[in-house]
C-alpha cells in the first residue's frame, strides 16, 4: 500500500463513528420516547454516513479490490481501531447519553482541528460532519443536564454512568504511529493538544448538571491498537452477520 500511515489514521478516525454508529442503531425502537428515539436513530445516521466517506477514501488509499463495505464489514475485531470508549454496551438511557457525551465534546473539538488538515479530502470531510457534530454534542449534553438536574433517580444513575465511563476518556487523546506521522505531516490532528479543553467542557458541564467530576486517575487504553473489551466481539457478530453470512452480497 502506498500510503499505509494515511490509510490506518482513516480507520482510527472512522471507526469510532462506526461503532457509536452501531451501539445507538441497536436503540432503534426502544427509546424512552418517539421523540428521542427518532433523535437518536438520526444520530447513528449520521455517524454511518460520516463513515462511508472516510471508508470510500481509504478503499481509494489502499488501491485494491478492497470497497467501503469491505473495510466497514470484513476485518477481524484486533482490526478495529476505535476507542474503548464507543464500544461500551447500552446499559441504559443514562449510559448511552453518558457515552455520547464523553465522546461529542471530544468529536467536536477534533473536528474543528482536522478542518486544518493540509489533506483536502479529509478536510472537506470535517467541513462537511461538523454541522452534524455540533448537534450530537448539543443534544447529549442537554440531557445529561436534564438527568443530573432532574429526579434523585435520574442523578443517581446519570453519575454512575459518568463514573464507570470515565475511565475511557483518557484514550481519546493517546495517538499511534500513524497518528505521528500525520500530526508531523500536517495531514493529522494533534489531540493531546485537545486534552486540557476537553476535560474542562466536560467538568463544567458536570457541574452544571449538579453531577461529581470523578476524580479517578486510573484509565483504561487499547483500543487504538486493536486490544478491545469483550464487548466489540458481540457488537461485530450483528455488525458483518450479512456480509458474513451472504459472502460479497451487494445492494
Amino acid at each position: 500500500m502506498k500510503n499505509e500511515n494515511l490509510y490506518n489514521y482513516i480507520l482510527g478516525i472512522a471507526d469510532n463513528s462506526l461503532i457509536l454508529g452501531q451501539r445507538l442503531g441497536e436503540l432503534t425502537g426502544h427509546g424512552p420516547s418517539l421523540e428521542t428515539d427518532i433523535a437518536c436513530t438520526n444520530i447513528s445516521l449520521d455517524l454511518f454516513g460520516q463513515v462511508r466517506s472516510y471508508f470510500q477514501y481509504a478503499a481509494k488509499i489502499a488501491g485494491d479490490e478492497r470497497t467501503e463495505d469491505d473495510i466497514a464489514m470484513l476485518r477481524k475485531e484486533r482490526e478495529y481501531k476505535n476507542v474503548l470508549l464507543v464500544e461500551q454496551p447500552n446499559t441504559n438511557f443514562a449510559y448511552t447519553l453518558g457515552r455520547q457525551f464523553l465522546f461529542d465534546v471530544y468529536h467536536l473539538a477534533f473536528l474543528k482541528e482536522l478542518q486544518k488538515s493540509a489533506d483536502l479530502t479529509l478536510s472537506a470531510i470535517a467541513n462537511k460532519c461538523i454541522k452534524e457534530v455540533s448537534y450530537h454534542e448539543r443534544f447529549s449534553s442537554d440531557w445529561v443536564k436534564r438527568l443530573g438536574d432532574g429526579t434523585e433517580e435520574s442523578r443517581a444513575k446519570m453519575q454512575e454512568a459518568i463514573n464507570d465511563l470515565w475511565t475511557y476518556t483518557d484514550e481519546l487523546f493517546h495517538q499511534t504511529e500513524a497518528d505521528k506521522t500525520m500530526v508531523a505531516e500536517g495531514i493529522g490532528v494533534d489531540v493531546t493538544k485537545l486534552k486540557e479543553a476537553y476535560y474542562k467542557n466536560v467538568s463544567d458541564l458536570l457541574l452544571e448538571s449538579t453531577l461529581e467530576v470523578p476524580e479517578s486517575k486510573y484509565f483504561q487504553k487499547g483500543g487504538k491498537q486493536g486490544i478491545h473489551t469483550e464487548h466489540l466481539g458481540y457488537l461485530l457478530s450483528d455488525l458483518q452477520y450479512m456480509q458474513r453470512t451472504y459472502p460479497n452480497m451487494e445492494w
